[in-house]
């Protein structure tokens, strides 16, 4: 959805460099920093379902308004020329995305962790197919939306996750009965009182789409945004020293900011690993080969990608299995879960190897080594584990930001060779993506546990929306980071592939050295932290 929306505000409003890493940044920040209050509001009042199902209204309109293009930019006389009144809908659209993914976000990933009981030995499975369906899912969404919007029309690469969004929400309401009353409020009576004209529910509803209303006219003025953050990450890192100062025993205190600094690490991180939706999508786009096969079979000439008809069926398939399942009959229903891996598999090789790649759709690596992998380290983990060989936390942090550096090597050496006029492999695209997600791999087992390991008990609420923030204010640094690259190019001028060549890789030597050196200086506090954290493994 992000390198589409970059791609989109680029090519077809024919924004600058710098107003499309501003937007991009202004807008991630917001994605994760609204779940806090989401999150917050479904646990006093709301009840997790029903935030869920609102995340999945607002989501729906938000992706279906993107469908409306208005007039594409022209240049005349040397002044870009745009549609504003389609500017105000992709702007109030991309408001509404981020108030459902507040309401959705954090409240989807509890409802999993409701189903089960604490000890019951299915949490972990239960987790790891969550985690794998967000993954698959992204998966394919890049091979088909952002092949639809770069080829055939942005309409239709929006229209097509809007759909998508639609036949995921059919599918929730329709599975409530399987949440067995455990995603409800917490106390029903008081979501029902009346404050003034309206209950406590409908005044949430009422302020979900004033809240919407408000980021409308913020997204327009990125500064904003981006001044907002600054000012919050000032504000709890004042907050954070007054704390441990104050109010803390000196247990505490290490504890604290052992956790401080793995949030750090964190932010860290997804600032370099952002470039993926920003300075990344736009160097694939100018400079980089997109085929990773480029076979043509005869005269076979794929029009759209089969992952279309796969995912058109898997919620049926999906459905005939939970009612297979609800009457006994176990064997159909893993006969329509298999038929629906298969279906998946199928198009999966079909839209890479035969479907011709876009600078959008290509973003679909990232999710696929994490399903390549996850599997992988989640045996890998436990088996170091049992031989007394499991790094601590500080120690994945350090290796994850040093695989998050060393992912910029491949992209420099193909910056290189595009600086000669010649588009670089795709693969080297490629072996940045591996080394990449091989970092994510690593910081994965740390996330949130750490912030209910470490967290003072009294601020825990606090430090878990503080890890939020860190991700969220990590999309602003990505953004500021990002353009360092820009190059607004006017319609008739050519482009200096040298040129770009050269800020490219001025940016990716600076990621380099920003991963490895921050992996260098986890690696030698490692001893110390682990100390700080007493015992927390």
């Amino acid at each position: 959805m992000k390198a589409l929306l970059l791609l989109y505000i680029l090519k077809y409003h024919l924004f600058g460099d710098d107003a499309g890493f501003d937007l991009l940044g202004a807008y991630g920040g917001r994605v994760y920093a609204v779940p806090v209050i989401g999150g917050l509001l479904a646990d006093r009042y709301l009840g997790m379902r029903k935030a869920v199902v609102l995340g999945g209204v607002l989501l729906v309109l938000g992706h279906l308004g993107m469908a409306y293009e208005g007039e594409q930019a022209r240049i005349v006389d040397g002044v870009v020329v745009r549609d504003e009144a389609a500017l105000q809908v992709f702007c109030l659209s991309l408001a509404l995305i981020i108030m459902g993914v507040g309401f959705l976000k954090p409240n989807i990933s509890t409802i999993v962790g409701k189903l089960y009981a604490p000890e019951d030995p299915r949490r972990d499975s239960g987790f790891t197919l969550f985690y794998a369906g967000i993954n698959v899912g992204a998966l394919f969404a890049s091979l088909v939306c952002a092949f639809l919007g770069e080829t055939y029309g942005w309409k239709y690469g929006f229209g097509a996750a809007g759909i998508g969004m639609v036949a995921g929400l059919i599918v929730f309401i329709w599975g409530q009965k399987y949440l067995y009353g455990l995603a409800e409020p917490g106390d029903p009576v008081k979501l029902r009182e009346r404050v003034g004209p309206l209950s406590r529910e409908w005044w949430i509803y009422a302020g979900s789409v004033a809240g919407a209303l408000l980021v409308w006219q913020l997204i327009q003025r990125t500064w904003t945004v981006h001044g907002a953050m600054h000012l919050i990450a000032a504000a709890l890192a004042v907050w954070c020293v007054w704390f441990l100062v104050r109010h803390c025993t000196q247990v505490e205190r290490q504890q604290m900011l052992a956790l401080v600094l793995l949030i750090i690490g964190v932010l860290i991180f997804f600032t370099l690993y952002e470039q993926t939706y920003g300075a990344w999508v736009t160097f694939t786009d100018r400079m980089l080969t997109k085929d990773l096969f480029g076979l043509t079979p005869g005269d076979y000439t794929p029009g759209i990608p089969w992952a279309i008809f796969a995912l058109a069926g898997s919620p049926v398939l999906m459905v005939a299995a939970l009612r297979a399942g609800d009457r006994g009959n176990d064997g159909l229903a893993k006969a329509a879960v298999i038929t629906m891996v298969i279906a998946l598999a199928i198009a999966l090789v079909h839209d890479v190897v035969l479907v011709p790649q876009t600078a959008g759709s290509l973003t679909f690596l990232g999710a696929f080594f994490i399903v390549v992998l996850a599997p992988v380290f989640s045996w890998l983990w436990p088996w170091l584990d049992r031989r007394g060989l499991n790094p601590s936390k500080p120690a994945k942090m350090a290796i994850g930001l040093v695989f998050a550096g060393l992912a910029f090597v491949p992209l420099m050496l193909a910056a290189q060779s595009a600086g000669s006029g010649v588009l670089a492999s795709v693969w080297w695209l490629v072996l940045a993506y591996f080394l990449l997600e091989l970092g994510e791999m690593c910081l994965s087992p740390i996330g949130l546990s750490a912030v209910t390991q470490l967290s003072v008990a009294r601020v825990v609420g606090l430090m878990m929306g503080a890890f939020w923030l860190a991700t969220a204010y990590s999309e602003v640094l990505a953004a500021q980071f990002g353009k360092l690259t820009s190059m607004d190019v006017l319609e008739g001028e050519a482009f200096d592939m040298a040129v770009a060549a050269a800020r490219y890789g001025d940016l990716f030597l600076l990621m380099l050295w920003i991963g490895v050196g921050s992996g260098i200086a986890y690696f030698v506090m490692a001893p110390l932290v682990r100390r700080w954290m007493h015992g927390v493994r």
